[in-house]
């Protein structure tokens, strides 16, 4: 029996690293298998065209692909530190270890990794998930009943409903509101694809702007979290600071992606709409890439031979003889 009232103070299994959670897998496998089924109809596509449908394919499952990744990635904002620190409870021991926060919109992933892996014959890289979907109070508990190692336990506690820092409420409906932003820039979306397979271009140049527009809101709902007196994060002598990520940077530039692909249909439908038309196969066909050629032709001879032609002479013997006899 242990200290812990027969409880193992020990991490008993490696979690699975955030960045290769079940949901954003299955996210991007639906996206890869949607972009390969949509480029093996490239061949049957012929001419200048074709290069112009792949970019359009890439681009738009590129486009729609990264809206549904940032709403299930733990990135939007980071904090590391690499610092001495007491490694578990009722313990003198102190381990070298770098300390990580990453934020999501659903929650929040705490790492923890030695420096040197290896300390006190045990294994140090822990990766733990803790979702505000209610509250983070169950999984600071189950935290707690396992013995997690004292970082860990510290930055999870600080958003708990009993911190004074009361980091849980604004985290949590910062979140919710960029998540909600983000799945109406993916309806937009949709709707974009489908405009542009109509003769309406210029509509679906309003939509991608109509995408980029919720993207933006999206990042300024998350960004409320840094407009509010930040909770200090003390471990060992050093502390940690939460800054933006990489999924808050790629969120960036897919709305200024959308806003340029936006401005640039309504632009160029406004100079020359029949061209537009012409590229998204909206209007009137062309057959510049067509290998037909109409330069030469023959006569069936065969059939010429079976034709009878009456010679002119018979037709007025035909004509005197009738009207001789109206006469």
């Amino acid at each position: 029996m242990t200290f812990y009232d027969d409880i193992y103070p020990f991490y008993p299994l490696q979690r699975t690293s955030f960045i290769f959670s079940g949901r954003l897998l299955t996210v991007i496998l639906v996206f890869l298998v949607l972009a390969v089924s949509l480029l093996l109809i490239l061949p049957g596509i012929r001419g200048r065209s074709r290069l112009f449908w792949m970019f359009r394919i890439i681009i738009s499952l590129f486009i729609g692909a990264v809206i549904v990744v940032l709403n299930f990635t733990n990135d939007w904002a980071e904090a590391r530190v690499t610092t001495n620190a007491t490694y578990k409870s009722f313990s003198n021991a102190v381990v070298n270890a770098e300390i990580g926060l990453h934020v999501g919109l659903y929650g929040i992933n705490v790492t923890l990794k030695g420096n040197p892996v290896v300390q006190f014959n045990e294994t140090i890289n822990y990766n733990e998930m803790f979702s505000w979907h209610n509250t983070i109070e169950e999984e600071y508990v189950e935290a707690l009943e396992k013995g997690l190692p004292n970082p860990i336990l510290y930055i999870a506690e600080k958003f708990t409903l009993s911190s004074p820092c009361g980091l849980i409420f604004q985290y949590r409906y910062s979140g919710r509101y960029a998540s909600a932003t983000l799945w109406m820039a993916f309806c937009c979306w949709m709707i974009a694809n489908i405009l542009f397979s109509m003769p309406v271009i210029r509509y679906a140049g309003y939509m991608m702007m109509a995408t980029a527009s919720f993207i933006f809101f999206s990042m300024a709902s998350f960004s409320t979290i840094m407009n509010m007196p930040q909770c200090v994060f003390s471990i060992g002598t050093d502390s940690l600071e939460t800054e933006y990520s990489h999924s808050f940077w790629l969120a960036l530039a897919t709305g200024v992606l959308c806003t340029f692909t936006g401005i640039l249909v309504v632009t160029v439908d406004s100079v020359i709409p029949e061209k537009m038309k012409e590229a998204f196969n909206v209007g009137v066909d062309s057959f510049e890439d067509e290998d037909v050629s109409y330069k030469g032709g023959y006569l069936n001879s065969v059939f010429l031979d079976r034709v009878t032609v009456l010679p002119p002479t018979s037709k007025v013997r035909a004509m005197d003889k009738y009207l001789s006899l109206l006469n």
